[in-house]
This record gives structure tokens, C-alpha cells and sequence, in this order.
């Protein structure tokens, strides 16, 4: 009596202070509060599961939790709410409305939920579920009551009982035994709407059930939810004890029960970002510098997504908040239109000091796919890349990013990994290197009916929702990476580079000037180059020195040392063809216009040669009489040079 008496002041107190009960459940964090008067509680799991899915108990909270417990573990919240002898009536069903909406929005849950109804337990889950069919991912339940006549009413087979039927009389108004059996919103009435939202249910049911028997209950509204098109399990338990009559039973699976639960509450959830992230490395050593020296530069290299402004905001913001004290400069190298090869051989141009650089942001899979590099390109240019960045700096942390395009969706869907994607990964593997794959995250997004393509992300240049997508990933990233415990002796570790994949891969990668050519007749440099023609230009192609020629036949020469070596260009809509040899090998043609030419003095990068003895060599270029039938003229409009050394 004591006992009953302190945990009742207890609750007083709370209700009168709005004070909470800290306790535990199985190791859990354990919240007693109460709600309208009513006890309540929410078991917290440690780590919580992707989209904050959760159980919803319905009277019995502590009978057997063998799946709760399971499903606690696997990072869902499990909530009950005590509305005992109302029987699942209109005013526990009002009840139940309130409690959804107030626990729901405290503590951020899935808007679907798991229910869980034990013996009289069903009445208030099948009563809940029906009208409010949009809010359950399933229905779990043992023995359920779908019939009050059954139970407590005892008019069919089962043993009923007296006292619980006058109660429930009293709960839902019923002046007579006749007003009661004629009521026709048990469990087994009206499924329409829960069968027409295809709810899962699936009964654990003793065949000897004397207190609820199965017939005149669970098999009841299973059959009848059958019969509507619902998707419905029964459960036998046949072994271990059976008693109370058989309405107490073994549950022989509760792995298969919180499996039940598991998949159809995840299957409305929102996919877990960190599905997509391989954390090779880490972050440890640009941890350690923000944190420590107050200083950090951090660089973000690739092609028009990362160029445009969005997710790239989205992280420089995140690194000034989470790390107040450090100076942070933040280095913009993105360009439209260019993947891993400009990449790799425009790297010391465009980020000044690679000594210095702490973090680099990489992406290149949409360029290097729609701009045609050859596989070897590929991986030749990105572990280029790589290794020049770690042999300036032996402690940079690099993060290599697969963003999304319609054929890398259509690629994943049909359940291929697109080869950009395959290359990329094979050299991020071999250095260790952190990747977000959010082509990935995307495509499962999508097909896991998250948002849509043509509506939300809209394209390979995503929408303010489609940059939003990116950055939750990316912050997600950076969050787990940056909220590790650093210890005041932590030293920034330098890497060791790993033995190379590609001898000839562009570890060298250099911009020439092109006042080191040796030009003949018809070439010449305009200092300030920009198209007459109103096409498209893409920065530093236009209003910049351009070495030009339009005259079939005229030659230049450029004497060089290394392993590989190229133009970049402005191929435009006039772009013709060149003829180029190496030292003293054949003459070769080479078309310029590129497929997106006809509207834009595209910049690309052509490499001529790229498996050199690393010495001496001489390269030659001519202007060909010949020209693409899609180009209007001849024109060779070279901005740099490159080479391998």
C-alpha cells in the first residue's frame, strides 16, 4: 500500500509541476510523464533509426517485450499511454488522437506508426487504426479482443466476463445487453479503409484460446480484412506453456514479429544518409588543424555543381559554425562543364598553395560520364589528383563525391553501379579516401517515394530542394566526422602515398602558357579573346589571352618534358580539325567540335598523349583542310597547353 501511495504522489507532483521521471528500461533511457491525467511513458533508443520510427503499446506495456526490446535496440522510440477500462471507446480513441499528436511532435517521430495490441489491446488499435488509417505503418497483436461481444460480453464461445462487460457498458454508453450486440464499429467492422490503405497486420493467436477464442475474433477480421484486399498473417503458437485457459502462450518468434514491425515501419521511413558514405580515413587531421591552429583552408574542385552556388554555401557556413575560432578561406575551383582530366592538370592554377590545404572537396562523376572519358581517363586523372594533392600535403583530408544525373538513376535502378561511379571508387578505395555517393541516396530517395525527380530535384543542376538533399548528406557526413572526441595530444598524422595504380596517371598535371609555343604563319595570340557570335562562353575562356588560328596548314611547335601532354580549348561553333604528331611519329587527326559546341565556345581538354617517356619531346600541330559538316569553319582556339611531368 505504501508503495502504491508514493508512486501515486509521485505522479501528483508531476502532473502539478510538469516534471518528468527519469528511470531506465532493459538499459534503455526511460521517460514517465503524465498526459491529461494519465500515465505515460516513451523508451528512448541510444542511437535512433533513419526516419524515427516507433511502437505505439497498447495496454500490457510490460508483457512480453522479447520484439520490443529488439526493436528498441535497432533505434525505435516505444510509447504507451494508460487509457485502461476504456476498452478502445470513442472518448479512449480521443484520447489516443491527442497522445499522437502531442508525442509525435515532441519528440520528431515518423508520422506512421507501429501498434501493438495485446488481448483487450486490439480494441484500442483497431479502433485508433481505423480512423486514422494515414498514421500506421502495421498492426501487431497477441490475442486480440475484435469483438467485445466475444470478450467481455461472453455471448459466443469464450468465457467472458461480467465485471469487464458492465464496465465497458458503462464506457460507451450501452443502456442494454441488446444496444451493446447491436454496435457496429467492433475490430471487425468497417476494415474498408484500413484494407484500402494496404496496413499490414499480423495476429499471434493461441488454437486453445478459451478467454478470446480465434474464431469469433482474430480470424474473424483476418479473413474479413482478406476478403477486402488487406494483407494479413495468423500466428499459431503451439509450443511451450499455455495457460490462462490458452490465452496466454510462448511467443516462439519475436525476431520474426519485430522483423514484421521492422520492414513495414522502415519501408515509410526516409533512407539514412549514412548508408552512402564509405568514411575510409576520416577527417582526423583537418579536425585536429580547426581545432587547434585556429586556421583552415578548404577547397572545393570539380565541375558546374559544384560552380553554382548551393551545397557548397551550405558547408562553408557549417565549418565557420561549428568551429567559431578558426580563420577559415575558402577556395572555389569548380567550372562548368569540366571533370578529372582539366581537373587534374589545372589543380596548382586554381588552388594557390596546395601545401596549405587542409580539407578538398572532389566531384567529377556526371563530367567525366557525359563528357566521354574513357575509363582509364578516369582513373588515370582522379588518383592524378590524389597524389599530387598528398605528396604537397601528406596530411589533406579529401572527400570524393558521386553526384546525380538521369542515366546514373536509370543505372541504379536497374541495379548497376554506372562505371563513372565503379572507376572512381576503385581508386578512392586503394587511397583511402571518404566518399558520399549521392547518386545513390538519390536514386533509393526516389524510388523509396521521398520526392521525385521532375517535381523536387528537377536536374543535374539540382533546385534549391535538390541542393538541400546534397547538403543534409554532406552535413550529416561532416557532422559524425567532426563530433569525435579530439584529445589535447592528437597529432595531425602525415599518409604515406600507396605504391601507384597507373604509372601514367597525372600526379604531375601542369598548365603551359601558350607564349611557349613556337608559332608559324597564321597563328598569333589575342590578349583579350571573346566570341563575335553570341554563343555561350564559360569563365576564363572569354576576355583572356587565346592562341588562334583559321588557316589551314599553319603550324605550331612546343618542345616540352614529360609523360603526357594536351590542349585545352574553346571549341566552339567554328571548331575545325587539327593534325598533331610527337616527336617523330605520324601525323594523327583530331575533330574539335564538340557535342555541345553549336551553342558554346566549350572549354575542353584534349590530351594528344598521355603514355610518354617522361623526357624531352616536341609536339606539332596544324591546322587540317578538313572540318566537322556540323562546324562553320576551321578555327583552333587553344587557351593552355597541359602537360604530365
Amino acid at each position: 500500500m505504501f508503495k502504491s501511495a508514493f508512486a501515486s504522489l509521485i505522479f501528483f507532483c508531476l502532473s502539478f509541476s510538469g516534471l518528468k521521471a527519469q528511470n531506465t528500461w532493459k538499459g534503455f533511457e526511460r521517460v514517465d510523464f503524465l498526459f491529461q491525467e494519465r500515465e505515460a511513458r516513451i523508451i528512448i533508443p541510444k542511437k535512433v533509426a533513419s526516419g524515427n520510427p516507433w511502437i505505439w503499446r497498447a495496454r500490457f506495456p510490460d508483457w512480453h517485450t522479447e520484439a520490443d526490446s529488439i526493436l528498441v535496440a535497432e533505434g525505435f522510440h516505444l510509447v504507451y499511454i494508460n487509457t485502461d477500462n476504456k476498452f478502445g471507446s470513442p472518448d479512449a480513441v480521443k484520447v489516443w488522437d491527442d497522445f499522437y499528436n502531442f508525442v509525435s511532435n515532441k519528440y520528431a517521430l515518423h508520422k506512421k506508426v507501429a501498434l501493438m495490441g495485446v488481448s483487450r489491446g486490439g480494441l484500442f488499435v483497431y479502433n485508433w487504426a481505423k480512423i486514422n488509417p494515414e498514421k500506421v505503418a502495421c498492426i501487431y497483436a497477441e490475442a486480440p479482443v475484435c469483438d467485445f461481444t466475444s470478450w467481455p460480453g461472453g455471448f459466443g464461445e469464450g468465457k467472458g466476463s461480467a465485471k469487464d462487460w458492465e464496465k465497458l457498458k458503462t464506457e460507451y454508453g450501452f443502456k442494454s445487453d441488446e444496444e451493446a450486440k447491436n454496435y457496429k464499429n467492433n475490430p471487425i467492422d468497417n476494415l474498408d479503409a484500413l484494407a484500402n490503405a494496404k496496413v499490414p497486420i499480423m495476429h499471434m493467436i493461441g488454437l486453445e484460446d478459451k478467454i478470446v477464442p480465434p474464431a469469433e475474433n482474430s480470424l474473424k477480421l483476418i479473413n474479413r480484412y482478406i476478403e477486402l484486399g488487406g494483407i494479413a498473417t495468423a500466428v499459431p503458437c503451439t509450443e511451450g506453456k499455455q495457460e490462462l485457459e490458452g490465452h496466454h502462450f510462448d511467443i516462439e518468434t519475436p525476431r520474426y514479429v519485430a522483423d514484421f514491425i521492422k520492414y513495414n515501419a522502415l519501408k515509410h521511413g526516409k533512407l539514412n544518409s549514412e548508408l552512402y558514405h564509405t568514411i575510409g580515413d576520416g577527417l582526423k587531421n583537418s579536425h585536429i588543424k580547426f581545432k587547434t591552429s585556429k586556421k583552415g583552408r578548404v577547397a572545393f574542385l570539380g565541375g558546374s555543381i559544384t560552380y553554382n552556388s548551393g551545397w557548397r554555401d551550405s558547408i562553408s557556413n557549417y565549418l565557420v559554425k561549428k568551429f567559431p575560432e578558426t580563420d577559415f578561406e575558402f577556395i572555389a575551383a569548380g567550372i562548368p562543364s569540366m571533370g578529372t582530366t582539366p581537373a587534374a592538370f589545372r589543380l596548382t592554377r586554381d588552388i594557390k598553395d596546395l601545401k596549405s590545404i587542409d580539407l578538398l572537396f572532389e566531384e567529377a562523376a556526371v563530367n567525366d560520364a557525359s563528357n566521354g572519358r574513357s575509363s582509364q581517363e578516369q582513373t588515370r586523372a582522379l588518383e592524378g589528383i590524389i597524389r599530387h594533392l598528398k605528396k604537397e600535403n601528406p596530411s589533406i583530408d579529401i572527400i570524393l563525391m558521386h553526384f546525380v544525373d538521369p542515366s546514373k538513376i536509370k543505372d541504379y535502378t536497374n541495379g548497376t553501379e554506372p562505371e563513372v561511379i565503379q572507376n572512381h571508387n576503385i581508386v578512392a578505395a586503394h587511397y583511402n579516401i571518404p566518399t558520399i555517393n549521392l547518386a545513390r541516396e538519390v536514386t533509393e530517395r526516389i524510388n523509396n517515394k521521398e520526392f521525385t525527380w521532375e517535381d523536387d530535384f528537377k536536374n543535374l543542376h539540382p533546385s534549391p530542394f535538390g541542393q538541400g538533399i546534397y547538403a543534409h548528406s554532406l552535413l550529416k557526413f561532416l557532422e559524425n566526422a567532426y563530433n569525435s572526441h579530439i584529445d589535447a595530444d592528437d597529432k595531425i598524422i602525415a599518409k604515406n602515398l600507396p605504391s601507384i595504380l597507373d604509372p601514367f596517371a597525372y600526379e604531375g598535371g601542369k598548365l603551359i602558357d601558350i607564349k611557349e609555343a613556337q608559332l608559324s604563319k597564321g597563328w598569333a595570340i589575342n590578349n583579350a579573346w571573346s566570341p563575335s557570335d553570341d554563343t555561350g562562353v564559360r569563365p576564363n575562356y572569354h576576355e583572356v589571352p587565346m592562341l588562334i588560328s583559321e588557316s589551314s596548314g599553319s603550324k605550331l611547335t612546343l618542345n616540352f618534358i614529360g609523360k603526357a601532354v594536351g590542349i585545352a580549348v574553346a571549341a566552339g561553333q567554328d571548331a575545325g580539325y587539327i593534325e598533331y604528331k610527337i616527336d617523330n611519329g605520324a601525323w594523327q587527326k583530331l575533330n574539335l567540335f564538340a557535342p555541345w559546341s553549336a551553342s558554346l565556345h566549350l572549354p575542353w581538354y584534349y590530351t594528344l598523349s598521355s603514355e610518354l617517356e617522361n623526357k624531352k619531346h616536341k609536339l606539332q600541330i596544324k591546322i587540317a583542310e578538313t572540318k566537322d559538316a556540323k562546324s562553320n569553319g576551321n578555327a583552333c582556339r587553344i587557351r593552355y597547353f597541359y602537360i604530365n611531368e
